[in-house]
């Protein structure tokens, strides 16, 4: 048998791409917050159109 030369292993990280360790300039907004405004836009569309639909 002949023996197999493994491929070398990747460096740190299991070779992932590490991501979002520089800081950005810009908001920061937490998951909620991105998910609330939505939400209460569509609350206050519905309101809206129960109130003022003819």
């Amino acid at each position: 048998m002949s023996s197999k030369k493994s491929a070398p292993l990747p460096a740190s990280s299991a070779g992932l791409l590490r991501f979002f360790e520089d800081e950005t300039k810009g908001y920061k907004l937490k998951p909620e917050v991105v998910v609330a405004i939505p939400a209460s836009l569509i609350g206050i569309s519905w309101i809206l159109k129960f109130f003022f639909s003819p």
